[in-house]
Formats: structure tokens, C-alpha cells, sequence
């Protein structure tokens, strides 16, 4: 049977011409959306599509199919509207805190997806310096959600989302990057000076701590507040860098090397205890839409050796 998220993916392949487009309206996959695509077609019983050289078009089945996979999903978003208005969803102002990185590599999409579906409700975005602020703010009862490394403790509800990776970033030219190398020890780099973080950014922390279990302390060419400026520092030339791999934007012009040994660090989404409807369909938008290693810099950094 034809589930709402097959007939959405139908329509918005036709609508935009092209799976690859669709995809990235999508935030999924390509291989993703082809798979759910061709389970409706076979549940259909025939094609549904025409794969054009460089578009896509409908064939006469999927010309039929389109006009009740749109009624159904404007059904669907007018059932979704009146329960909202119920629950109290249809309007008001989620509170959200994070750390620096999260809010530059794991929630755009995630936001991007909560907009479209919750239209009318206003998203307040406080950014912190590293975890322990972020508990801190929650404690205190400032935020409705906290995302970021997991607290110590905490009595709320506590969604884990995963591991997230962290790359060594170096000019495309650096001879570590040399012969197509997609690992670097750390204590190979004990010479270099660092593009560090500013004292009280958290990742300052997870960058001596790396270096530190390597055997030595980090030189420092320049030190920057601002999470996002230190892989453009790095590839610029000034020195190598640590950073989280989703911050790295589609076709960043530095590369990117997976450190040896691994550095790693767990995220996680918290509630405050006995959150509102509007927190908790918050916290199930986070928990399906998060990606801790988005699929471009996975492209790049390629398999991982540690888990072949």
C-alpha cells in the first residue's frame, strides 16, 4: 500500500523534473529517494515515471496517480493542522539552545524540515560555548530543549543522536593530504602551530585533549571564536584544525582527514521534565532528521577503516 512519504517523494520528483533536485528539496538521499520510488511503482504495478537523459516526466499511470497523491497529501496536512490546533501546535515559540557546532552543522536541516511542517511557530535560537553552559541553561529552566553533548545527569526526556565525527582539515596541498592519504596520526602534526579555538569554546577543550592523549601540546598560530572560521583558516594555509566533520560545507575547497586515533563525541536532545506537546513533536523531528555525518563529507572522507 502507498504510505503518505512515497506519494510526497512522487510528487516532488514530478514537480521539481529530476531525482536529484527532489532529493535535495528532500534533505534524503538520491539512492533513498529512487528506492521509495520504484516500492510505489511496484506496488502500483508499472511505471510511474519516465527517466529522461535530463529531466523526468510522468507516464500515463503516474499522470493518473498524481492528481489523488495531491489530494491526499493536502488530506493529510489539514488532519495534521487540526490536531495541531488541539495540542496547542498551530502556533507559539519554541525556546532552543545549543552549543556553537550544532547550530552550524546538525540543525539546519532539521530546521528547515520543522518550518515546513510547523509554518506558525516562531523557533528562538541561543547558542552556547560549550556544554557545561548549555547544561547551565537548561538547569535554569531558559530553554524548552537543549541539543549538544549529553549532561552528566538529567531527570527530563533525553533522545540520543548519535556519534558525531570530528576531521583533521589541512590545504589540499598539505603533505599529509599527500598520495590520496584519508588518515592522519595526530602526533605526526605535533610540530605544526594549530588553528586553535578562543578559551571557552568547547572544542579548545576536545582539540587539547586529542593532541594531549597523541603525547604533545598544540602550538597555536591563531585562535578563533567563531567555530565556523576555523576549517576556512586551516584550509587557507595558517595550520591544521580539529574540527566537527558536519560542520564542513558541499564543496569545501580544504581536505579532510579522519585522525588517527578516532575522535569522537556523542550528541544528544533534552527536555526539560514533562515537556509540551509542542517540545516533545520538536524532539521527534530532531530524533528522525539529525545527521551527525552528512552523506557529502562522508562522500569524501570514504569508508572508515575502524568499522570495515
Amino acid at each position: 500500500m502507498a504510505t503518505l512519504r512515497q506519494l510526497e517523494y512522487l510528487v516532488t520528483v514530478v514537480d521539481a523534473e529530476s531525482f536529484t533536485r527532489a532529493a535535495e528539496l528532500l534533505h534524503v538521499s538520491q539512492p533513498a529517494l529512487s528506492h521509495q520510488v520504484q516500492a510505489l511503482e511496484r506496488d502500483s504495478g508499472g511505471p510511474l515515471l519516465e527517466r529522461l537523459p535530463r529531466s523526468v516526466r510522468p507516464t500515463p499511470m503516474g499522470r493518473a496517480m498524481l492528481p489523488y497523491a495531491r489530494a491526499a497529501l493536502a488530506d493529510a496536512a489539514r488532519a495534521r493542522s487540526a490536531a495541531r490546533r488541539v495540542a496547542g501546535l498551530e502556533t507559539g515559540e519554541l525556546h532552543l539552545a545549543s552549543v556553537y557546532s550544532v547550530s552550524l552543522g546538525v540543525l539546519p536541516p532539521v530546521l528547515h524540515r520543522w518550518r515546513r511542517t510547523h509554518p506558525e511557530i516562531r523557533v528562538s535560537l541561543v547558542d552556547h560555548r560549550h556544554a557545561g553552559e548549555l547544561h547551565e541553561t537548561m538547569t535554569a529552566g531558559r530553554a524548552d530543549l537543549a541539543v549538544g553533548p549529553p549532561p552528566p545527569r538529567w531527570d527530563g526526556p533525553l533522545r540520543d543522536l548519535g556519534v558525531e565525527e570530528f576531521v583533521v582539515v589541512v590545504p589540499a596541498d598539505d603533505p599529509a593530504a599527500a598520495d590520496g592519504a584519508t588518515r592522519v596520526r595526530i602526533d605526526t602534526l605535533a610540530e605544526r602551530s594549530w588553528v586553535h579555538y578562543a578559551a571557552g569554546n568547547g572544542l579548545a577543550d576536545v582539540l587539547d585533549r586529542a593532541c594531549a592523549a597523541a603525547g604533545f601540546r598544540p602550538n597555536t598560530a591563531v585562535r578563533t571564536e567563531q567555530t565556523a572560521a576555523a576549517p576556512l583558516l586551516a584550509a587557507a594555509g595558517l595550520g591544521p584544525t580539529l574540527v566537527p566533520a558536519n560542520v564542513i560545507p558541499p564543496h569545501f575547497p580544504g581536505r579532510l582527514l579522519r585522525p588517527d586515533p578516532p575522535v569522537r563525541r556523542a550528541l544528544a536532545a533534552y527536555a526539560r521534565p514533562r515537556p509540551d506537546p509542542l517540545t516533545t513533536a520538536f524532539l521527534d523531528t530532531l530524533t528522525e532528521h539529525a545527521r551527525v555525518l552528512p552523506a557529502h563529507v562522508r562522500a569524501r572522507l570514504g569508508p572508515d577503516p575502524d568499522k570495515a
